[in-house]
């Protein structure tokens, strides 16, 4: 048994666990962030399995879980896992389109102790929200709304923004208001799986941002505390690269729906990685000892301008998938940064998206995998 001292050379037990319970989702959303690729994602955990890897990480020290996919309620098991983290100690916290969730799932959802619901829209229009999904749910997403809040849940709703549904910013929040929303995260996308293949046309323009952050400012201070709001920049706009999962195995563990265990939602992405799998390795084992949670953990594996910026140990270098997949190097300075030598290809995509011709880009549409339950 390991120490959490000097025996794991300082590093942390995570403190977050995200669950990817399935990759399966009866939405198509043009910015999800699974993988593009699903072949050679194995078969689903079974209850068996994901109850297991509930124990060894809350045993290593984790305290928030996060139940997420694809559509999480797609699990008919959902309630057994719910009922098993909270008797663990956990603080649960669902990320569901709202697709599955009857009367009958939310009440035993809260019997079964349940913590948390954050519901997703896709826009505040029935017309846009079913065409970013490819699926007509805008009146359930509504429905299920009304359900949260009258079993007694703080009402969370998030939506992503893009080029798209950027110019309805105003009336997303009047319609979180509508619905007595406590909370409100208006995420720009993040440019991973489908929205990195759809960025020409989801990269909203400067002016477009500079309008929607104005809106949001002033929502503020008309509504005070009755809904509060979290806008989140996309960084293709800023000078500096967020610090991502708050450094590579640092804080966050992600377990895939296949029990690949993960530092980030987007690792796959990255070769010369191996990652390991919860059906195999425990969770100590690849928190602390797994080649792919050392990768990037720390600051020895930065090349310069990191390895001797001022601000390293607050960025830690960035975005290591984002750097791969826009320089062909995960241990390159995240391109967003200024200091970065690939920083011109964030700011031509930038350019590009200022464009009137990238309104007529192709939008793909996100494909689901065949039906592939737990065992």
């Amino acid at each position: 048994m390991h120490s959490m001292t000097g025996e794991n050379n300082g590093v942390q037990p995570p403190f977050w666990l995200l669950a990817e319970l399935t990759y399966r989702c009866p939405l198509h959303c043009v910015f999800c962030y699974n993988p593009v690729e699903y072949n050679g994602v194995g078969s689903e955990l079974t209850t068996k399995q994901w109850l297991t890897v509930l124990e060894e990480a809350r045993a290593l020290g984790a305290v928030q879980l996060g139940l997420s996919g694809g559509e999480p309620l797609v699990r008919d098991d959902l309630e057994i896992i719910v009922e098993h983290a909270r008797k663990l100690g956990f603080y649960t916290n669902l990320l569901t389109s709202g697709v599955g969730l009857t009367e009958k799932r939310l009440t035993d959802l809260k019997h079964a102790g349940l913590d948390h619901i954050q519901l997703s829209f896709q826009d505040s229009t029935r017309e846009l929200n079913d065409f970013l999904s490819s699926t007509k749910t805008f009146e359930l997403k509504r429905k299920v709304a009304k359900m949260i809040k009258d079993h007694g849940y703080p009402m969370v709703l998030n939506c992503v923004l893009h080029r798209l549904n950027l110019p309805h910013i105003g009336q997303i929040i009047d319609m979180a208001v509508e619905m007595k929303a406590d909370y409100l995260e208006l995420a720009n996308t993040q440019y991973y799986g489908w929205a990195l293949k759809n960025r020409a046309a989801l990269l909203p323009t400067a002016e477009q941002l500079k309008e929607a952050e104005a809106t949001v400012q002033k929502k503020r201070a008309e509504l005070g505390g009755a809904c509060q709001m979290l806008f989140v920049v996309p960084d293709y706009f800023e000078t500096r690269p967020k610090p991502c999962m708050n450094g590579w195995g640092s804080i966050f563990l992600v377990v895939a729906a296949d029990g690949a265990a993960l530092p980030c939602h987007a690792a796959r992405e990255l070769p010369g990685l191996t990652f390991p799998n919860v059906a195999t390795d425990g969770i100590e084992h690849i928190w602390y000892e797994s080649q792919a949670f050392n990768a990037y953990r720390g600051t020895d594996w930065m090349k310069e301008p990191c390895r001797s910026c001022d601000e390293r140990h607050k960025d830690f270098g960035g975005c290591r998938c984002q750097a791969y997949l826009l320089t062909g190097d995960a241990a390159n300075a995240d391109p967003v940064c200024s200091l970065s030598p690939h920083h011109d290809v964030i700011t031509q995509a930038v350019q590009n998206a200022q464009k009137p011709a990238v309104r007529k880009q192709v939008i793909n549409f996100r494909s689901n995998p065949s039906s592939n339950p737990k065992a």
